[in-house]
C-alpha cells in the first residue's frame, strides 16, 4: 500500500518518497557525530559541488523548503524600505506563498499577467516606466520561475533579454528554481546555461521535487552577493543544526546527473500522458507541455469522477483546467492506467 486511496497521485512531484541514492546518502551521513551549522564534511562538499555546476564565483546555501528559499534569496537583493519586486502574476511567492514576501519581507510585489508565465523584457520596462515620478515603492528585483507555475521553461536567451534589462536598471534577477533541473532537461543544456551564464544574480536549486526529502539550495551566482548570507539564513530560520542531512542530499542530486535523469524521466512521464490524451473528444492540452506538468481542459462532469480515482488539483475551476503533475518515481504503466481511465471517463 501507498498509504494513499489513490494508485499513482498526479497532483504533485511533492507527494513522492524519496529517490534511493538521495535515502542512501542520508544514511551514509548519520555516522557517529559531526560540528552543527554546516561547519562539516558533506556541507563543504555540497558548496564545492556548487561551484562545480554553477562556476567558480558561485555560493550555495542548503535550506529547508522552497518558500524558505526565495525568502532568503529575495532578501538579499533588497537594500530600502520601500523596494519591491516584479514578477509574474503567477510566481509562487505571488499566489502561493501565504503572502510570505509581504509579511516577512515588507516588500510590494508589482504582478504582471503573462500568457505562458513569463516575462519578456517589455513587462519590465512598462512597470518601471509607470512608476517614474510616482509616490510608489521602487523595484530592486525581478523575479521568474523556471519551470513557470504553468510549466513552461524559460530559454537561455530569454533569460538573457531580462537579465540585461533588469541590469540596465540597477534591479537584480532572481530566478526561483523549485522545477529547475526539469527546466534543464527539457531544454539538454546544463543547469549554468540558463543561470550563471545567462545573467541571472540569484537562484534556488529544488531538490525536493527532483527526488530529496527536504532540501533546496539558495546558490548566489557572484559571491559578493552572498556577503552577510549565514546570518541573514540563521536570522530566517532556515539554518540547520544537523545541516549535513539537507547537504547529503543535494550533493547526491548533484552528483553524476542525477538531478538530470530524474527531472528527464519526470517530464517523459508527462510528454507520455499528454500524447495518451491529445486526441481526445472534449479534452486540449492547454498549455505548451515542456515540463512534467500537464495542464488540460476536461468537460466539467469528468472531473470529479476521475478525482474518485486518482489525486490531481483543479488549476482553473471557471475554464475547467487541470493540472496532472509525474515526478522521478511515475511509471509508465501508472501512466498508461491513467490514460485508459481517462478514455472510459471520456467514453472515448
Amino acid at each position: 500500500m501507498n498509504g494513499s486511496p489513490y494508485p499513482k497521485s498526479f497532483a504533485s512531484d511533492n507527494h513522492t518518497g524519496v529517490h534511493p541514492a538521495v535515502l542512501a546518502a542520508i544514511g551514509a551521513a548519520n555516522t557517529g557525530d559531526a560540528p552543527a551549522y554546516g561547519d562539516d564534511r558533506w556541507t563543504h562538499d555540497f558548496e564545492a559541488k556548487v561551484k562545480e555546476v554553477f562556476g567558480e564565483g558561485a555560493a550555495g546555501f542548503a535550506v529547508f523548503n522552497g518558500s524558505g528559499a526565495n525568502m532568503v534569496g529575495l532578501a538579499q537583493t533588497l537594500r530600502r524600505p520601500f523596494d519591491a519586486i516584479i514578477c509574474p502574476d503567477t510566481a509562487h511567492i505571488a499566489t502561493g506563498e501565504a503572502g510570505a514576501a509581504e509579511r516577512l519581507l515588507g516588500v510590494k510585489l508589482f504582478t504582471v499577467s503573462t500568457p505562458l508565465g513569463k516575462l519578456v523584457p517589455s513587462d519590465v520596462t512598462k512597470v518601471l516606466d509607470a512608476l517614474e515620478g510616482s509616490n510608489q515603492p521602487r523595484p530592486t528585483a525581478v523575479s521568474i520561475s523556471q519551470v513557470t507555475e504553468l510549466g513552461t521553461c524559460y530559454t537561455p536567451d530569454e533569460v538573457s533579454a531580462l537579465a540585461d534589462v533588469a541590469h540596465a536598471h540597477g534591479l537584480l534577477l532572481h530566478m526561483d528554481g523549485a522545477r529547475l533541473a526539469n527546466a534543464a532537461a527539457f531544454l539538454g543544456c546544463p543547469l549554468r546555461d540558463f543561470t550563471t551564464d545567462a545573467g541571472v544574480d540569484v537562484v534556488n536549486f529544488g531538490g525536493t521535487k527532483n527526488g530529496a526529502l527536504a532540501a533546496e539550495a539558495v546558490i548566489f551566482l557572484s559571491a559578493t552577493l552572498a556577503e552577510g548570507l549565514p546570518l541573514l539564513r540563521r536570522q530566517s530560520l532556515q539554518l540547520a543544526s544537523k545541516m549535513r542531512f539537507i547537504s547529503a542530499q543535494l550533493t547526491a542530486l548533484l552528483t553524476d546527473d542525477l538531478w538530470r535523469a530524474n527531472a528527464d524521466h519526470a517530464n517523459a512521464m508527462s510528454r507520455r500522458l499528454a500524447d495518451g490524451v491529445s486526441d481526445l473528444p472534449g479534452l486540449s492540452i492547454h498549455y505548451p507541455v515542456e515540463s512534467n506538468a500537464v495542464f488540460a481542459t476536461l468537460p466539467p462532469e469528468a472531473i470529479p469522477v476521475l478525482q474518485s480515482m486518482y489525486s490531481f488539483h483543479v488549476w482553473d475551476k471557471s475554464e475547467s483546467v487541470v493540472r496532472w503533475m509525474t515526478a522521478f518515481d511515475t511509471t509508465p504503466a501508472h501512466v498508461d492506467d491513467f490514460i485508459a481511465d481517462i478514455r472510459k471517463v471520456l467514453n472515448a
